[in-house]
């Protein structure tokens, strides 16, 4: 049980975290860009030629890891996934892990409203997408408020911050429903993710693994303190990795990108100046990303005629 808890908690922090890493340098790409003068935008060479090769890399990735931890879930306990007991009268087994489970069911599921805006309607829903992303959140959020219940001392104090993450990330992403062109919130958004995902995968060494070998005490005081404290490093360190994802993105923006305007400029079809929102910025930034992936796969049937 103790190993089962501690991966239920440090791997999908450990997804989170990597999310929330992916989300930065989008962010930080476009913001880099935007600031840049002269800012030439250039259609994707192979945008005709593999439309139909347009795989939601994002929804899948959802998908198959809302699937394995849920698999995981089921498969840790000893005695199996019950609802209840054999008892008279019958009593609710497992209330915690199936909690655990209806989290990733809902991070599957969410998967699965990606890949069916990006991959089967006809025209792509953007508001359907993040309506399914924010309605997970208002979901997890009621989960971790009755998860915290029974719960005391270092343990309700680490859940009682993290529900303290994923409220504001709720209340950002709900924001970004009637503002998706304020970067401002996707900034926050992408934090809260790195926040999110760091602390839940400290949250499972300080509960169930403890770097010292002893288990936290409940009734010491400095021990929730310093619960508060660990919280209050992951938000600087966290802070600092954004900045640093950014100046990595500027750097490379301002040594690498007049040449590739230079090797572009004969196939330039428009300019945007710099006053353009962020939100277009930033769905070239990910268009760019899926070209370049599906030129290194080599997937494209295309370039073998």
């Amino acid at each position: 049980m103790g190993n089962g808890k501690f991966g239920g908690h440090f791997y999908p922090g450990l997804y989170i975290f990597f999310y929330g890493l992916y989300q930065a340098t989008l962010v930080s790409k476009a913001v880099t860009v935007s600031d840049s003068p002269g800012y030439v935008s250039y259609p994707p060479k192979n945008k005709k030629r593999c439309a139909k090769l347009k795989i939601a890399y994002g929804g899948w990735l959802k998908i198959v890891t809302g699937s394995l931890f849920a698999f995981y879930v089921v498969f840790c306990l000893d005695d199996g996934m019950v609802l209840t007991n054999k008892g008279m009268p019958p009593r609710f087994m497992y209330p915690k892990e199936w909690q655990h489970l209806t989290m990733f069911i809902l991070l599957a599921l969410d998967g699965c409203v990606d890949v069916m805006s990006k991959n089967v309607l006809r025209q792509r829903c953007v508001l359907l997408e993040r309506g399914a992303t924010v309605m997970s959140f208002h979901v997890l959020l009621l989960l971790l408020v009755s998860h915290v219940k029974e719960s005391s001392g270092v343990e309700l104090q680490v859940h009682s911050l993290l529900i303290l993450v994923v409220f504001l990330l709720m209340l950002v992403l709900t924001a970004e429903l009637w503002a998706p062109e304020m970067f401002h919130l996707r900034m926050i958004e992408t934090f809260l993710y790195l926040m999110m995902g760091s602390w839940l995968m400290h949250t499972s060494f300080i509960l169930f693994r403890p770097v010292s070998g002893f288990q936290w005490e409940d009734d010491d005081i400095s021990d929730i303190m310093f619960v508060t404290t660990f919280f209050c490093w992951h938000v600087m360190i966290n802070a600092l990795c954004m900045l640093g994802i950014y100046g990595v993105s500027s750097f490379w923006h301002r040594c690498y990108s007049p040449s590739l305007r230079l090797m572009g400029s004969k196939d330039a079809l428009y300019h945007k100046s710099s006053s353009g929102t962020f939100y277009k910025l930033l769905q070239e930034a990910e268009q760019q990303d899926k070209d370049e992936q599906a030129l290194l796969t080599k997937i494209s049937p295309c370039d073998r005629a």
